[in-house]
């Protein structure tokens, strides 16, 4: 009797929240049941990466009753933190550790805290038999944390078909000048404040910045922000939409012309695949593996401290509309080559499967 492949996805948190780790995880989940896969999913809230006694004891439960061989792929916000629930089940259940990017490497921490990070998932990430990144430049970081390199496999994250007909920007699409568009949670990683320093300098130009993310995550950051933009050289030019999902942010993504993104690093990036299937030119920042996922056919890159270089490559975009046209065919030519959800289940089922084992 044939027996399906199972997992245990393990998540911190509501698998539905809109970001781009949350919705890998979500969209590996549904395209692995699509293969014939048995995932169930192991909730645990809590405020991660730094989860409190009652949040640590429920993890300590629920896996303690998992069954002897169960292969459970942990997210790594959790797992990261999670070395010493894990370790009186090193050897009792199969472990997979899906990283996005390093605890440690998230913008903002102070360096004890930081290092804290650091020591805890190294020793996590020592009891994983697999350690599944997401984009090449992860594999770098997660050796780094001593894990062997024969252990770490890619999977980067999938697409879905583009909508018949998508146009992509062929010039500015509105009376209001040119729109530019950046999806990302107000968190200090993203950048939002370097990205509105460079923009302030621009205010000759005629462009409009649209911001879609929660506003929740870190709250005082989020009020910072949007009150820099009340009064001053960017006020009436800037749009706090908070976090958009679905038909209202594909409104978004089909009004700009631009998308732009200033992060300090990412461990993918899964906007810039929205961007490039939507064919928008793209400007970001030169951080982690934005250098590999932003197509060099379809947008530029900056290094993300470099204000001059921001509003120098911002004021280029906005002003040339022929360059804006020759990016958008780019990205489109680009999102053309971008993997399928389906092609990328089966890349993670063969990496997470042991010899011997289906993979449906």
């Amino acid at each position: 009797m044939h027996t399906a492949p199972a997992c245990v996805l393990l998540v911190p948190g509501d698998l539905h929240t809109p970001t781009g780790g949350y919705v890998y995880d979500r969209r590996l989940a549904e395209s692995l049941r699509a293969r014939g896969w048995a995932v169930s999913v192991l909730r645990i809230d809590g405020t991660w990466p730094w989860p409190g006694d009652a949040t640590l004891a429920e993890a300590r439960q629920r896996i303690a009753g998992l069954p002897d061989g169960c292969c459970v792929v942990a997210d790594g916000l959790a797992f990261g933190v999670l070395d010493d629930v894990v370790a009186p089940h090193a050897n009792r259940l199969r472990w997979v550790a899906l990283v996005h990017h390093p605890l440690h490497l998230e913008t903002g921490l102070d360096a004890q805290r930081a290092q804290t990070l650091r020591e805890r998932e190294t020793k996590a990430l020592a009891f994983a038999q697999r350690v599944i990144v997401t984009s090449p430049s992860t594999v770098a970081d997660v050796a780094a944390l001593g894990v062997p390199r024969e252990r770490i496999a890619v999977v980067e994250p999938g697409t879905d078909a583009i909508a018949p007909g998508a146009p992509g920007p062929m010039a500015a699409r509105s009376g209001n000048g040119v729109q530019l568009l950046c999806v990302a949670t107000l968190t200090p990683r993203k950048n939002h404040a370097g990205l509105l320093h460079a923009l302030a300098g621009l205010t000759d130009l005629d462009w409009t910045l649209h911001c879609v993310g929660s506003t929740t995550r870190d709250a005082a950051l989020a009020q910072r922000l949007q009150a820099s933009t009340v009064t001053g050289p960017l006020a009436g030019r800037v749009h706090w939409h908070g976090e958009l999902v679905d038909a209202a942010l594909a409104a978004r993504y089909a009004a700009a012309d631009v998308f732009v993104l200033a992060s300090r690093h990412e461990g993918f990036g899964m906007v810039i695949n929205e961007a490039l299937q939507h064919g928008l030119p793209v400007v970001a920042s030169r951080a982690g593996a934005l250098a590999q996922t932003v197509p060099p056919q379809a947008g530029m890159l900056v290094p993300a401290t470099d204000t001059a270089a921001w509003r120098e490559a911002l004021a280029t975009v906005i002003v040339d509309g022929g360059l804006r046209e020759r990016l958008a065919a780019g990205a489109r030519a680009a999102a053309l080559r971008l993997p399928s959800w389906a092609g990328q289940a089966a890349r993670f089922a063969a990496a997470i499967t042991q010899p011997g084992e289906a993979t449906a």
